[in-house]
């Protein structure tokens, strides 16, 4: 009698195979869409801004310069930026944060004082 009763709760408590992973499922859909999705399209957007890098254009580098671009190398993967005049640096495309083109001004920033 004690198994019988035993056995009776354990088959009534057991949920479902797709009951019991429904949570990890919908805790890795929230995952894929919150973070994982919108870090692929930042990703890409950067790899075209990159790409797309022009003599002549105005790019802000990861270490906060910003010059323009003098020369670029499709080969190594590199550009010459010139900083001031006579002043003129190799830098890595990927470490390119915000590429301007030719004529377009600076994004308008909200002073909050």
């Amino acid at each position: 009698m004690l198994f019988s009763s035993v056995l009776a709760q354990a088959t009534a408590g057991q949920l479902g195979m797709l009951e019991s992973f429904l949570p990890f499922i919908l805790i890795i859909a929230i995952f894929w869409f919150l973070i994982l999705r919108p870090q692929n399209k930042k990703m890409k957007a950067h790899r075209e801004m990159v790409a797309n890098v022009r003599r002549g254009d105005t790019v802000v580098t990861a270490g906060g310069l910003i010059g323009k671009v003098a020369k670029v190398k499709e080969d190594d993967n590199e550009i010459d930026v010139d900083l001031a005049e006579g002043v003129r640096v190799r830098v890595v495309k990927s470490t390119l944060t915000d590429v301007r083109a030719k004529g377009e001004p600076a994004p308008a920033e909200d002073k909050k004082k």
